[in-house]
């Protein structure tokens, strides 16, 4: 393989990154409605854990896909998904949390 960034390995690059945005945007907005569901939860800790599988068994696997054996994708969709915990975090705020 060529070690040269040409349009297809820039698009793929690009596609992961897309793919971290939406497995992050998934992620923690899940997480916001199940902190949000807690305090009226008649049984908060089986809400906590099977978000937390639901969540898991959704991003685990989709960063296996995006990456597909390069760690270059991985990487970029790793970096999509912290960007957008950085913007929900903005967007979300804390005072809107509760």
């Amino acid at each position: 393989m060529n070690n040269e960034l040409n349009i297809v390995t820039v698009a793929l690059l690009s596609v992961a990154f897309a793919a971290g945005l939406v497995l992050g945007a998934f992620y923690f907005i899940a997480l916001w409605r199940t902190v949000r569901k807690l305090p009226d939860a008649p049984r908060p800790l089986r809400l906590m854990l099977g978000s937390f599988v639901v969540r898991m068994v959704v991003v685990l696997p989709g960063f296996y896909f995006v990456m597909s054996g390069h760690w270059e994708r991985l990487v970029m969709a790793l970096l999509g998904f912290i960007l957008m915990r950085m913007i929900l975090t903005r967007r979300l705020g804390v005072d809107k949390a509760v």
